[in-house]
């Protein structure tokens, strides 16, 4: 496994849609992993491979399993809770909750920016497995906020475009999508 360089706007890999996976070999695999490094060291809670300048269809995610729960804790507490890692090849979103939220976004390719986004609250993804197997996912809240913003990534679409207002936070900016 190997940290990859992560793609900042403008480099026009970011606005393209990413090809369909169909093979799900050594490349694919050591892809996987390598985005999962990547993302953790950046460090993120999600990342779409054209952010690593590979146009297929990947999606890697990592978050809090219990959501809920987190909300309820300290932030020491917080941050020793598991979180659960989602390896995702072809994804695409097959509902939507008609109730939507706007939420604060942020994102590995556009370092040091900020926006609220509308998005739905829940959603389900149907996609394969890093193995080619099927998968279904019912997500909600800011696991659906983030699967939502790296499945753009897919299709070329930034948090930017779809922003209502955009900032320059100071200090970090943590929990970037």
């Amino acid at each position: 496994m190997s940290i990859r360089e992560i793609v900042f706007v403008p480099d026009p890999v970011l606005r393209k849609n990413a090809r369909t996976v169909t093979k799900f070999d050594d490349k694919l695999q050591t892809l996987i992993d390598d985005m999962v490094e990547t993302m953790r060291a950046a460090p993120g809670v999600g990342l779409a491979a054209p952010q690593v300048g590979v146009l297929e269809r990947v999606i890697v995610v990592e978050y809090y399993e219990d959501e809920e729960a987190l909300e309820e804790l300290e932030d020491e507490e917080a941050e020793k809770a598991p979180k659960k890692l989602y390896t995702i090849v072809n994804p695409e979103i097959t509902r939507r909750s008609e109730e939507v939220e706007d939420g604060t976004e942020g994102c590995l390719s556009v370092p040091g920016y900020q926006g609220t986004v509308e998005r739905h609250i829940a959603i389900t993804v149907k996609g394969q497995t890093r193995h080619g197997q099927p998968v279904t996912l019912k997500l909600k809240d800011w696991t659906a906020r983030i699967f939502q913003h790296e499945i753009d990534h897919l299709h070329g679409v930034l948090f930017t475009d779809l922003a209502t207002n955009i900032w320059r936070p100071e200090g970090p900016v943590e929990d970037t999508v």
